[in-house]
């Protein structure tokens, strides 16, 4: 079965003048054309035009998607690979949407705005490969899928529990607390709660982090400056870390 160029160039949302000018360059030959001129598309020739057509979403030329084609053969195997990178974008998009609605929610309500909220999705996977080459992509998978199946209220809940328990991490550090003292070890407990309620962090479905996940994530809060900033730079995060320490040798 094959159809005519008018209908292939409507249902395709292009005209019949471009595919004709991919003819003409070699990049989508018609599968046979009539004595009357007319061109005619069969399946292949239609999968060949959707991977055209996907290519050209992305950004690539025409000698570009040329090139493309021609070093793969397998338009299964070549479809699957642009699926995956339209799912990505898809989940991209869902995320931006889940930013512009807690934004709409939170400014119509009067409640503070987070830039955590306001921006997720315009870099969303600015931590992807960091977190996958750590705790592997299952993990990332998982806790991603977890946070764009939030409400904006749920998303806007969990942020709040998250800055209120930094802040009493903060506070805790200083007022000068015995990393070891009672006091602190509540933090790491409600700390260790929070994390085991995120889908993806090791141990999670078991009932908790484990005790090397949470003892390394100590360990990350003081090294790595970005998560140190969440607990007022590096003193706040070495008395996180201390607690946190303590805790995991104590009851994990």
């Amino acid at each position: 079965m094959d159809w005519p160029i008018q209908r292939v160039a409507r249902l395709a949302g292009t005209t019949s003048r471009t595919l004709r000018h991919y003819d003409d360059i070699g990049l989508l030959p018609p599968t046979r054309i009539a004595q009357s001129g007319y061109r005619f598309y069969d399946q292949v020739a239609l999968a060949r035009l959707q991977r055209i057509l996907l290519l050209r979403e992305l950004g690539l030329g025409l000698p570009a998607i040329a090139a493309a084609l021609d070093g793969e053969r397998d338009d299964a195997t070549a479809l699957l690979a642009h699926l995956r990178t339209l799912q990505a974008e898809k989940d991209r998009i869902d995320r931006l949407i889940g930013s512009v609605e807690t934004t709409i929610l939170k400014m119509e309500g009067g409640e503070q705005l987070m830039a955590e909220e306001m921006l997720d999705g315009f870099a969303h996977e600015k931590y992807r490969d960091e977190v996958e080459q750590r705790w592997g992509a299952d993990a990332y998978a998982a806790s991603d899928t977890w946070w764009r199946s939030k409400s904006p209220s749920d998303r806007a809940d969990w942020m709040s529990r998250h800055k209120q328990l930094a802040a009493d991490w903060i506070a805790a550090a200083e007022a000068g607390l015995d990393p070891a003292g009672e006091d602190a070890l509540a933090l790491a407990e409600r700390h260790y709660d929070w994390l085991a309620g995120i889908p993806g962090t090791p141990g999670a479905s078991d009932g908790g982090p484990t005790k090397e996940y949470f003892s390394g994530l100590a360990e990350m809060y003081v090294a790595d400056e970005r998560f140190a900033a969440n607990y007022g730079g590096t003193a706040g995060a070495g008395f996180v870390r201390d607690a946190m320490t303590h805790y995991a040798n104590a009851r994990l």
